[in-house]
């Protein structure tokens, strides 16, 4: 995932992702125009105008780790982004659709997992768990309940599947083990995409 090989990878998974998801998929300039009425989606399109995560406003005109690092909920997997070496790929041009687990989405884990993924040793694991929740193309909440609608899939950078579901109006996400997590906050444009802070960790196929 690093460098320009792992860049050029993201870029044509991005590509096929684009091709095949119906127009789902959308750039972050088209995310200027989108008008949704979405409850759950952000409506205004002023750089400096954007959404409160921790206590902080996640504005358009910063990439999405510039943004996650002035959260104070989401310490936890920003400091994990950072022992994976997977900064400069999340700063990079895009766009993604990063589905950030809370802090207490970890706190729910064994901490000996947590303390594990975190060993130098583990770092191939660690990896494979967050590029497991990043989805090549922006993936606004409009989008994911109308894929939802559809029963359609996403495709993660780790290349397993992600499954929207909605459930009593609510936007949840399923992983390939069939465990869901609740978007608790939608719609947090960045420059290089959007994220969807969740509340439980996302655990791909072993």
């Amino acid at each position: 995932m690093n460098g320009k090989a792992g860049i050029t990878a993201i870029a044509l998974i991005v590509g096929l992702v684009v091709g095949g998801t119906g127009g789902y998929a959308i750039s972050a300039m088209n995310m200027e125009k989108d008008n949704s009425s979405s409850s759950m989606s952000q409506t205004k399109t002023d750089a400096k105008e954007g959404v409160m995560v921790g206590g902080a406003l996640m504005v358009r005109d910063k990439d999405i780790v510039d943004n996650a690092v002035e959260a104070d909920n989401v310490t936890t997997v920003v400091s994990l982004v950072k022992m994976a070496g997977l900064v400069d790929t999340l700063k990079s041009e895009g766009p993604f659709t990063v589905f950030a687990p809370n802090n207490d989405a970890f706190a729910k884990l064994p901490a000996d997992t947590v303390a594990s993924l975190q060993k130098p040793e583990n770092v191939e694991t660690l990896k494979t768990i967050l590029t497991y929740h990043v989805v090549p193309g922006t993936y606004t909440s409009a989008a994911l309940k109308a894929m939802a609608m559809k029963g359609e899939t996403l495709t993660s950078v780790q290349g397993q599947t992600l499954t929207p579901v909605v459930e009593n109006g609510m936007v949840y996400v399923q992983d390939a083990t069939g465990g869901k997590s609740e978007v608790e906050t939608a719609d947090v444009i960045s420059s290089n995409g959007v994220t969807h802070v969740i509340k439980s960790v996302l655990m791909p196929k072993s």
